[in-house]
């Protein structure tokens, strides 16, 4: 059965891109973040994604997700040119004249761990990689940027043909989620299984994403009741804090109903 994704997002704007970065970085240099936005356009014309939608959708995508991250402006530059030198005819000496010296290494960082193949995704060899990955990068932020062009591609990966699909679904769950957890960004490790769930066990997802649903907005209300309470009583007792709370993602259900062989109507944490 093939998995079948949500639409596909609005393409998003570089005016929404400034916003977003302006939030947390408002002496962003916005001239240069306009200029490597249309460096890479240019460099990218003519190419389309299989879904159809022209190529340069995806850097903008990738580098809103690395805001969201709160990187600084250099990071999210290289998120918008992370393909051209792989997929381009754009030269390491034009990216350091245009852009500097930081910014490319960055993107050569990007393009060296997307030209390791994958031989192997048992345990080990799975570990191995991950171990590579990290070598190649050298630079933490070249990881996180990796992680959210991958996460931007499972987004999108309704486009392209089944067996690929369950490839690229397997590599995503046994090495790319498992980075993102380490690194601690727990949302991003979260969807990216959610994603690779949803074209391995396709049925699966969506009879849980249903029972999930059923309810979804009871345990989102309690969850909202339950950290206003905690926060009153932090505030009484003259303590500051930031409280989080969140209704548990699907793959984390899966496992759980997996590990002690239940029904999903025996799992009780679901928050």
């Amino acid at each position: 059965m093939t998995a079948k994704t949500k639409t596909i997002p609005k393409e998003i704007s570089l005016e929404e891109l400034e916003r977003c970065i302006l939030l947390y970085a408002p002496n962003a240099d916005l001239d240069l973040l306009t200029k490597a936005y249309t460096f890479s356009s240019e460099a990218h014309k003519g190419q389309l994604r299989v879904s159809g939608e022209p190529y340069h959708h995806h850097p903008l995508e990738v580098a809103l997700i690395l805001t969201q991250l709160k990187l600084p402006p250099v990071s999210i530059i290289a998120g918008l040119l992370h393909d051209v030198l792989e997929d381009t005819a754009i030269t390491r000496a034009q990216l350091v004249a245009e852009f500097g010296e930081e910014a490319t290494a960055l993107v050569e960082g990007v393009t060296k761990i997307g030209q390791i193949g994958v031989k192997s995704l048992e345990d080990k060899q799975a570990e191995n990689f991950r171990k590579m990955i990290v070598s190649v990068a050298q630079d933490f932020r070249v990881l996180l940027i990796k992680l959210a062009d991958r996460l931007h591609n499972m987004r999108t990966l309704n486009a392209l043909p089944e067996e690929k699909q369950r490839r690229i679904a397997q590599e995503t769950m046994e090495i790319y989620a498992p980075l993102a957890n380490r690194l601690g960004i727990g949302w991003m490790k979260s969807e990216l299984e959610d994603c690779a769930l949803q074209y391995l066990k396709p049925d699966i997802y969506k009879t849980l994403t249903k029972k999930v649903a059923s309810g979804l907005e009871e345990r989102t209300a309690y969850i909202e009741t339950v950290i206003e309470e905690v926060r009153q009583t932090l505030i009484a007792n003259g303590l500051t804090a930031k409280i989080y709370g969140r209704t548990k993602h699907i793959v984390g259900i899966y496992q759980k109903m997996m590990r002690r062989d239940i029904p999903f109507e025996e799992v009780y944490d679901l928050m």
